[in-house]
């Protein structure tokens, strides 16, 4: 099953406690399979197979949380807020795994907590509401700001990179032009708040860089920053000798060296491998990195999730492949 869902994809997953019954579970089966956590209670009488839940990543999770919220709605005028509206909007939680639904009642001033739901006590003008496949929710540019200024950096830049992507890139190619329109108006927006962390809202922003393509290269982009690299390159062309094209994520030319965020999904997820066995897919990578190697004479290293969630562990692992910042 593909782990990256939408609104549809989600409901239809979800199996409801009639459901269930009406296909031969009795009360006690239900009981049984939830306790062996062969089901996975979402929220109240919304259940979904432990494969399809042990499938998803935490986006995926949440999501299905968002829509069983909905579905057992008792029909108040919530607006989906910050990591709720972000997989509405299809944008990455990082390591974010919300245990809650975050949620507006619009027009009403609030701040507490109920069971599996966290109300937030936020002024909500019309225009930052909108509704995706039934469900209203702040918009992506609201949401943005919110994500950025509430949340970790590591978050935050994951949020950030993929919205201005959806609006910036074609491809590998981003336009500075709409760069600049993306940061002008989240930038305006930013400018006219006063409120708890907008000053990382606003350095997110202009950090803010679509051409991160997945949340461990926007999170390794902020270490690298953090860890005082200037002057590397993203989304680095390079031309086979049959023509073919490779995308790197990063070029250090100071050391002559290309970096790669190497997720572990490209390896383990039917989705990511096309087809392949994990075999085949590091045979192809091997072969890439011997081409890439053999057209420019830069060397090809990675990284995972292990090292950048660690600054310390990060910068030794660029030093040790002779990628030292400048100065």
């Amino acid at each position: 099953m593909d782990e990256e869902l939408d609104c549809a994809t989600a409901r239809s997953l979800l199996r409801t406690r009639e459901d269930l019954i009406r296909n031969g579970l009795t009360e006690r089966d239900l009981a049984h399979q939830v306790s062996a956590e062969k089901l996975i209670r979402v929220r109240r009488g919304r259940y979904v197979g432990a494969e399809q839940w042990d499938d998803l990543w935490n986006e995926g999770r949440h999501l299905l949380q968002v829509i069983a919220f909905q579905l057992n709605s008792d029909g108040r005028q919530q607006v989906m807020w910050g990591p709720s509206a972000a997989v509405l909007h299809g944008l990455p939680l990082y390591d974010l795994a919300p245990r809650s639904i975050h949620a507006v009642i619009h027009g009403q001033r609030h701040s507490r907590r109920r069971t599996g739901i966290r109300w937030h006590d936020v002024e909500l003008p019309a225009e930052d509401i909108v509704e995706i496949d039934g469900i209203r929710c702040t918009s992506r540019d609201r949401t943005v700001l919110d994500m950025t200024r509430r949340y970790r950096e590591e978050v935050g830049v994951s949020v950030a990179d993929a919205a201005l992507r959806r609006e910036a890139v074609v491809g590998h190619s981003q336009d500075a032009g709409r760069v600049a329109q993306w940061r002008e108006r989240l930038g305006g927006r930013a400018n006219r708040l006063s409120t708890r962390g907008i000053l990382r809202a606003r350095r997110l922003i202009e950090f803010a860089d679509g051409r991160a393509q997945l949340p461990g290269e926007s999170v390794s982009r902020l270490q690298l920053d953090r860890l005082g690299y200037r002057g590397f390159d993203l989304q680095v062309h390079v031309v086979g000798p049959a023509q073919e094209d490779y995308w790197l994520d990063f070029g250090f030319p100071r050391s002559r060296v290309f970096g790669e965020f190497d997720g572990k999904g490209k390896y383990t997820r039917d989705s990511m491998r096309a087809g392949r066995t994990t075999e085949q897919v590091l045979m192809d990578e091997k072969r890439r990195e011997d081409v890439i190697r053999g057209v420019t004479g830069w060397r090809p290293i990675r990284w995972g999730s292990e090292h950048i969630r660690d600054l310390d562990v990060f910068a030794r692992r660029l030093q040790s492949f002779g990628i030292r910042p400048p100065g």
